[in-house]
């Protein structure tokens, strides 16, 4: 099958290891001190390993590959739990402190901890401590909430229904979990007037686009918004509804928006 996958500049890897550290799945290991893609079927195309790289030696290319083996990955990372190892090489300091002042900025009032990997995963303190106003004598003093915006259920990816009435005619959103976690206006400034899809490409391991692609297709869909965070795990919902639309076959107005891990719009 021919499907996005990882390509490695061998000429311009030098052999920090951080990118084998940031793949979860144990696709890339470092050889002869490169690195390189062991298996394809190792690889999920989701991409955690290309903003750990300090020298952009790896890419995303379309190519005749192996589908991507969940439990074939699963075995793997057994076996090599059993032989003493994480499944993650040694990274230097000095690749790791590129990677999480490169990649993941400092931020105001915020403590971060630079331990390599993927940053969707990285510890950050966003608040040392509730607003006084809203903490009162340890019990939180909840205001009046505004209205919901959800306008269906279920809202998942996963469990909506391709041919559901409320697709016609609407203002399709697409959305990361997180997002409506990070941005504190998501109802009133994305949700209002569409109809709002969630997910997320790391932790439900599947790709959205064929379903996506489905939706579009089948339904009189008007407009699509993507709303994604910053960090790189969501660039696989990003390409998922790109994908779909591009298989649709169809011209649709189309917007993508990201979210920061402090609540931000970035431009």
């Amino acid at each position: 099958m021919v499907r996005r996958i990882i390509q490695i500049n061998e000429d311009k890897c030098n052999g920090c290891g951080a990118c084998a550290s940031a793949c979860h799945e144990g696709a890339i290991g470092m050889v002869d001190g490169k690195a390189k893609l062991l298996r394809d079927d190792y690889c999920d195309g989701l991409g955690d390993c290309l903003p750990t790289c300090p020298t952009g030696a790896i890419k995303f290319v379309e190519r005749e590959a192996a589908a991507y083996d969940e439990e074939a990955v699963k075995e793997n990372m057994k076996k090599r739990a059993a032989q003493g190892k994480d499944g993650k090489p040694e990274v230097s300091e000095t690749a790791v402190g590129a990677v999480a002042s490169e990649h993941v900025a400092p931020q105001a009032g915020a403590v971060s901890q630079p331990t390599g990997g993927c940053p969707g995963s990285r510890m950050r303190m966003l608040r040392e401590q509730a607003e006084k106003e809203d903490v009162l004598a340890g019990e939180i003093n909840f205001v009046k909430a505004p209205a919901s915006q959800l306008a269906q259920w279920p809202c998942q990816i996963k469990l909506v229904p391709t041919n559901a009435p409320y697709f016609n005619g609407a203002k399709l959103l697409i959305a990361a979990d997180c997002t409506a976690y990070a941005y504190a206006n998501m109802h009133s400034d994305f949700m209002s007037g569409r109809i709002t899809l969630i997910g997320c490409p790391k932790l439900d391991a599947v790709d959205y686009s064929e379903k996506l692609t489905e939706i579009i297709a089948n339904n009189n869909i008007a407009s699509v918004t993507v709303v994604r965070m910053e960090v790189p795990c969501c660039g696989g919902l990003e390409y998922a509804a790109k994908m779909a639309l591009k298989n649709s076959g169809k011209f649709i107005p189309w917007q993508v928006v990201t979210i920061s891990t402090d609540g931000k719009i970035l431009e």
